[in-house]
C-alpha cells in the first residue's frame, strides 16, 4: 500500500482515495447510544445495534498483508464488528506527521466484508505499559516523565501528571478522529472507539514522582469533591464507606478525605487517569463524536495472591471501586467496560450496570462458555455487545463462537426490540448451578443443565459445554422465543399457584431476514413430561412456542 504522510496542520487525502471513502460532510446521524426503556442501545444509521464482535491480536492491524487471508475467515465466523488496534507509534512516527495508511486499509477490508469496526487506540497505556507511543516520545523522558516507584526509580509507563504526556496524546487521538470523519463519515464503518487499553500502575500502588507526591499531599480537586457532594447518596458503596470512615470531610488531603492505605492509592490514580483519558477523548470528540469507552484489566481473585490489590492489577484502572473517579473525572468517556478473563462473569456484569453504566464487553473468552456469557449479556444486562479476544485463532464458522453467534444474530433484532422493557432475560447455568429461575411476564421459567445431551432426551451425550445460556423473549402475555443448549426449559405459573402450565404450540425453526421460518412442531417425545421444552447439547437452537394454563 503506497504511503501517504499528512502533516497535522493540514491533513489532505489524494484524488485517488476518494474512490474508496464516502466524502462530504459527515452525517448527522453518526453511530451514538440513546436510551431504550431502562437500557442503553448504540444506534448505528439510525436503528439499534448488537455488537457481536471479535477482536484481533494486538500486533494484527499492523499489517494489511497480514489480515489479508484472515477477513474472509473472520467475516464466516458470523460476527458483525472486528474490534482492531491503531497505535500511536505507527500512525505518528515523527512528531506532527501523520501516516493514516494503515486506518484506511482497515476501514476499506472491512467495508469489503460487510463489518463494522470498534477502533482501540493504542496511545499512552497499554495493559498498564507504555510499550505502543512513539519512539520519539520513549526516548525524550525529561519532556515526556514516567511513573516512579516508592524508591524513585522510574517504570516504563508514562506519567499521569504531566500536561505534556497528556496534551500530546490529545492532539493524535484528535487528528485520528478528523480523519475517521473525513473518511467515514457518511458510511460509519467505524461505530465506536476504545480509549487507551487497561490502564493503571503495575508495581506500586500509584505513582511517587515529585508531581505525584505533591498533588498526593495536596488537597483533593475541588471538582472531585464537588461531584462526591452531589451524588453523595448514589456513589459505588466501597467508595461511600471509605468518604464516611474519614467523616465526610469536605476538603483535605487525599489521606485525611479518605483515609490511608493503597485504596486511596487506588483512587488517587483513578480520579489522575480518568482526567487524563477522559480529555483525550474530549479531544477526539471535538473533531468526531463517536461513542468512546475504556476498558479495565480486573482484580483477580483471592486464588492470586499479589494480583488481588493495586498494583498486582493496574491500580487505577476503572474498577467498580472507583467507578465514581472516572466519571467525575472524565465525563467525555461514555462507557467504563470490563475486560473480563475472570471466573466470576455475572458478578462483573453487575458490578459494570451499577449507576446506569452501559455494558460493553471488549475482551472475553470465544469458546461455548465466551457464547453463553455473550447471550446473558445482551438478554440479562441489556448490554451493547460481546466480544472475545483473538479472532486470529477463533475464526471459523463452524466452531463455537461461529456457531454461536450465527443463532445470537437471527434474535438480535427482537432483543433490541424487548431491551428495557422488561421482555427479555437470560440465566446462565452449568454444573455447579444446575437450576436457575426466572420470571417475565406471568410465568417463572426454569433452566435445567443437561451438559452435552443429545437431540432429544435419553439420547448420547455430545458436544459437551460447561456453562450455557437460556434466553428468553417475550413477544405477547402466552407467547415466547427461546434459545437454549443442553437444558430442559419448564414453566409455572408467577400468578397463579394452583393452575397448571401447558404447551399449547413448540416449534422449531429459526429467523430468516427478521422473518420467523418453522421448522418442526415439537411434541411428545420433544416435550419432556408434556410440559418442558428441549435444548439438545451440539448447538443453540430456537424455539417459539404459546403457553396455555388448566387446573
Amino acid at each position: 500500500m503506497k504511503l501517504r504522510i499528512f502533516l497535522v496542520t493540514a491533513i489532505l487525502i489524494p484524488l485517488a482515495c476518494t474512490a474508496a471513502f464516502s466524502q462530504g460532510k459527515p452525517s448527522t446521524n453518526i453511530p451514538h447510544l440513546e436510551k431504550h426503556g431502562t437500557a442503553t442501545q448504540l444506534i448505528v444509521d439510525g436503528k439499534p445495534f448488537l455488537v457481536l464482535g471479535a477482536e484481533l491480536n494486538n500486533s494484527s492491524a499492523s499489517s494489511m498483508e497480514y489480515l489479508r487471508p484472515l477477513w474472509p475467515k473472520i467475516a464466516a465466523t458470523n460476527l458483525n464488528t472486528v474490534l482492531a488496534t491503531v497505535s500511536w507509534e505507527l500512525m505518528e512516527p515523527e512528531e506532527g506527521r501523520f501516516d493514516f495508511s494503515l486506518v484506511d486499509g482497515l476501514i476499506q477490508d472491512a467495508r469489503r466484508y460487510n463489518l463494522r469496526l470498534i477502533v482501540l487506540w493504542f496511545g499512552s497505556w497499554k495493559n498498564g505499559k507504555s510499550t505502543y507511543q512513539p519512539v520519539w516520545v520513549k526516548t525524550n523522558q525529561q519532556r515526556f516523565p514516567l511513573v516512579q516507584d516508592e524508591k524513585g526509580k522510574g517504570l516504563p509507563t508514562l506519567s499521569t501528571l504531566s500536561d505534556v504526556n497528556r496534551d500530546a496524546d490529545a492532539r493524535a487521538f484528535a487528528a485520528l478522529m478528523k480523519h475517521i470523519r473525513e473518511v467515514d463519515g457518511e458510511a460509519h464503518t467505524v461505530i465506536m472507539m476504545q480509549v487507551e487499553n487497561e490502564v493503571g500502575v503495575l508495581g506500586p500502588s500509584r505513582d511517587h514522582s515529585a508531581a505525584a507526591n505533591q498533588a498526593f499531599a495536596g488537597p483533593v480537586p475541588r471538582e472531585f469533591m464537588d461531584y462526591l457532594q452531589k451524588h453523595k447518596d448514589s456513589l459505588i458503596p466501597e467508595l461511600r464507606k471509605r468518604w464516611e470512615a474519614a467523616g465526610f470531610k469536605t476538603s483535605g488531603s487525599w489521606e485525611a478525605v479518605f483515609g490511608a492505605g493503597m485504596e486511596t492509592d487506588e483512587l488517587f490514580m483513578a480520579w489522575n487517569y480518568g482526567r487524563y483519558v477522559g480529555r483525550v477523548a474530549a479531544a477526539g470528540k471535538a473533531e468526531y463524536p463517536l461513542p468512546m469507552f475504556v476498558n479495565t484489566w480486573l482484580r483477580q481473585g483471592k486464588d492470586k495472591p499479589g494480583e488481588d490489590i493495586p498494583g498486582g492489577y493496574p491500580s487505577g484502572g476503572p474498577l467498580p471501586q472507583v467507578l465514581d473517579a472516572w466519571r467525575a473525572g472524565g465525563p467525555a468517556i461514555d462507557i467504563l467496560a470490563p475486560d473480563v478473563h475472570v471466573p466470576n462473569y455475572a458478578d462483573w456484569c453487575a458490578w459494570y450496570t451499577q449507576s446506569g453504566n452501559p455494558l460493553f464487553i471488549p475482551e472475553s473468552r470465544g469458546d461455548a462458555r465466551g457464547v453463553a456469557h455473550a447471550i446473558a449479556t445482551a438478554g440479562k444486562y441489556d448490554g451493547i455487545g460481546y466480544s472475545p479476544f483473538g479472532i486470529d485463532r477463533l475464526a471459523n464458522p463452524e466452531g463455537e463462537l461461529g456457531k454461536g453467534y450465527q443463532v445470537l444474530s437471527q434474535v438480535a433484532p427482537l432483543i433490541l426490540e424487548m431491551q428495557g422493557m422488561g421482555k427479555v432475560t437470560a440465566v446462565l447455568v452449568d454444573q455447579e448451578t444446575p437450576r436457575s429461575k426466572v420470571r417475565l411476564g406471568d410465568y417463572t421459567i426454569e433452566a435445567r443443565f443437561n451438559q452435552g445431551r443429545g437431540p432429544a432426551p435419553g439420547s448420547p451425550a455430545v458436544g459437551a459445554a460447561d456453562r450455557v445460556a437460556g434466553l428468553f423473549i417475550q413477544l405477547g402475555p402466552d407467547d415466547y422465543v427461546i434459545v437454549g443448549r443442553s437444558m430442559g426449559v419448564y414453566f409455572e405459573s408467577a400468578t397463579d399457584a394452583t393452575q397448571s402450565v401447558g404447551l399449547a404450540v413448540v416449534d422449531e425453526g429459526q429467523y430468516v431476514d427478521g422473518r420467523w421460518i418453522p421448522g418442526r412442531r415439537l411434541n411428545g417425545d420433544e416435550t419432556p413430561e408434556w410440559k418442558a421444552l428441549w435444548f439438545g447439547g451440539d448447538r443453540y437452537t430456537i424455539q417459539r412456542i404459546k403457553l396455555y394454563r388448566y387446573r
